[in-house]
């Protein structure tokens, strides 16, 4: 049987829900993820000895201890001097596993992929495809040729499906990444009382953290907030925290999915307002634990259940107040304890996602 190789960094936990879903699915199957980068700059390690782990030229060394601005640049630059390393890598690993199905995660994978002229399948990611190519011309020639050269690629978001058209030309298949429903309805269903705001979103511009203890500070001077996510950035951490109040309470990065689906199935709100956003998983997990969410508007919405809609509160940050407005509507809505329909099933059901990504990996 062909085996499945992810190409991806070993601490992109999305790529990693995915080795893992695959791994179960596909048990007839060899399931390996090659990388580049184990543990580096503070990050949570994913991956461990029962993984099947294939190191291509590994620069956990040669990257700074933090995530910062200058470290995300430092980061960039040190993949492009190990380029060149890590198609020759890449090849080699494609002679010794000459009939392997190749999946690469993220534009960086997709681009090594196509340098080393191997088969592969692409699964680009949001501002990959929706803000980086109108950046660079660059970077917008290099998407496009990796993008062209995947044999498949899948999205999780029509407006991503969308932009692979405008920059490629070609079709790709929109299939959504799925969450872990089971294990959130076993913390879900034994939840009684809701309270508490909470922010999920990592620390970093993208995701407008500054922007929520702002506007709670202007106008909810006695709500506390709590915060945990997946990964900061050092310079914009220090800003933020000139902002938060001791009544807040951040977490950080909590070392469970059980932990955050346990957290969330006692919380009232959940905020998430990043600049774009292409299929927010983190959002669909808030919604099958019960909460509210509160964001802003982003084609992703259209496209889900209405039993999920009915979750979601829509607001424009740049009108005051709108967390206020936010914990008002929260109330009507909690009001109903939420129960997926079917559609939500087929759509978010981790297992049942998987599956069909697996139909991709046999054709």
């Amino acid at each position: 049987m062909r085996e499945i190789i992810f190409l991806a960094d070993g601490r992109d936990f999305h790529a990693i829900d995915w080795y893992k879903a695959t791994t179960k699915i596909c048990s007839d199957r060899e399931v390996y993820i090659a990388t580049d980068i184990l543990k580096a700059e503070g990050r949570e390690v994913l991956l461990n000895k029962s993984d099947n782990i294939i190191c291509m030229q590994l620069i956990d060394k040669w990257l700074l201890r933090k995530q910062s601005t200058f470290g995300n640049y430092w980061r960039n630059f040190v993949k492009v001097l190990f380029l060149p390393l890590q198609v020759a890598s890449l090849k080699k690993i494609a002679k010794q596993y000459p009939d392997a199905i190749f999946h690469a995660h993220t534009m960086y994978y997709l681009f090594i992929a196509w340098q080393a002229g191997i088969e592969y399948i692409g699964s680009p990611q949001g501002a990959e495809i929706l803000i980086r190519p109108y950046c660079s011309k660059l970077y917008h020639y290099f998407a496009k040729k990796s993008l062209k050269r995947a044999k498949f690629l899948i999205v999780d978001s029509e407006n991503l499906k969308q932009g692979i058209r405008n920059i490629a030309n070609r079709d790709a298949d929109v299939m959504q990444y799925g969450i872990d429903v089971t294990a959130i309805q076993q913390e879900a269903d034994h939840s009684t009382l809701r309270n508490g705001i909470v922010s999920i979103r990592a620390w970093y511009p993208l995701y407008r953290i500054a922007q929520i203890i702002q506007e709670r500070n202007n106008h909810l001077t006695h709500i506390p907030l709590l915060f945990f996510f997946p990964f900061s950035e050092m310079g914009y951490v220090k800003n933020i925290m000139g902002l938060v109040k001791p009544m807040d309470t951040i977490l950080g990065r909590l070392p469970q999915k059980k932990d955050i689906y346990t957290l969330l199935a006692k919380t009232e709100l959940v905020i998430s307002i990043p600049e774009s956003d292409s299929s927010p998983r983190s959002v669909y997990e808030s919604i099958f634990c019960g909460c509210a969410v509160v964001v802003t508007y982003n084609p992703w919405i259209d496209s889900l259940p209405e039993c999920m809609r009915a979750r979601i509160i829509i607001i424009d940050i740049h009108k005051p107040g709108w967390i206020a407005y936010a914990i008002k509507i929260s109330k009507e809505i909690l009001k109903t304890k939420y129960i997926p329909s079917e559609e939500a099933y087929e759509m978010f059901d981790q297992e049942r996602s998987m599956k069909k990504v697996a139909n991709k990996y046999y054709q």
